[in-house]
């Protein structure tokens, strides 16, 4: 019996913009089992910032979102460039949708919607945009201490930094947005994989980043505390 040739997979550097904090985590950890690299953006105008900044290879965009909404955000990216954008939309009718794409949205799921349909038009898009078998190379790159997602490598001052699981994946949430204060709860959703964590685990992996990253751990100028708020990484 002949078997169909398996695809190659794509890999692609995928931003998504959605508000809702279990939702986003959801579609990250999906996606990321998938093979991608995920940044998560919280409201339209975060999106925005992070199109800019970062070049993503494709937009999953919820319409309703805060700040600049789904469907403002679709029209002023398409103004600037071509970035395939998924649209994730509660909104069901004919009217809503059309709009959408009228606006410069590629394709659109309505909530709610399977995981795997979304995997699979993410791969139909990416394959329209041309992106064959790639490996995205999105270091972050704050001063003198780069964090690599793909590679999940640390360089401060030149000289790699080894990090466990849970100290990587704070400190790559605070590099991929420099300047933003996070407050613990925040950090805490950030913590996949691990279901013990507490605020109490975002304070210690704060202590053991600053050995292995600060010059000076009793005096940091990288990853500094917001008093009565959390934590946030120095945008240098």
């Amino acid at each position: 019996m002949r078997t169909r040739p398996k695809l190659a997979a794509v890999c692609a550097y995928v931003l998504v913009a959605e508000d809702d904090p279990k939702q986003a985590e959801l579609l990250r950890r999906y996606l990321e089992h998938e093979g991608h690299t995920v940044l998560v953006a919280e409201d339209g105008r975060a999106a925005l910032e992070q199109v800019r900044a970062t070049s993503p290879d494709l937009l999953v965009l919820d319409v309703m979102m805060p700040r600049v909404d789904g469907l403002d955000v679709c029209r002023i990216l398409r103004r600037d460039c071509d970035l395939p954008i998924l649209v994730l939309t509660a909104r069901g009718t004919e009217d809503d949708l059309l709009l959408g794409l009228d606006l410069g949205a590629d394709d659109y799921l309505t909530k709610p919607y399977s995981p795997r349909e979304l995997a699979a038009r993410i791969r139909t898009l990416l394959r329209r945009a041309k992106l064959t078998v790639k490996t995205p190379d999105p270091v972050l790159r704050l001063g003198d201490l780069h964090v690599d997602p793909v590679r999940h490598e640390v360089r401060a001052d030149g000289h790699p930094v080894t990090c466990t699981p849970g100290e990587f994946q704070l400190l790559h949430a605070l590099a991929a947005q420099p300047g933003r204060v996070f407050t613990r709860e925040q950090l805490v959703l950030r913590l996949h994989g691990d279901n013990f964590v507490t605020a109490r685990t975002v304070d210690v992996h704060v202590m053991n980043l600053r050995r292995k990253i600060e010059p000076d751990p009793s005096h940091p100028v990288r990853l500094l505390t917001v008093y009565g708020v959390g934590y946030k990484l120095a945008d240098a």
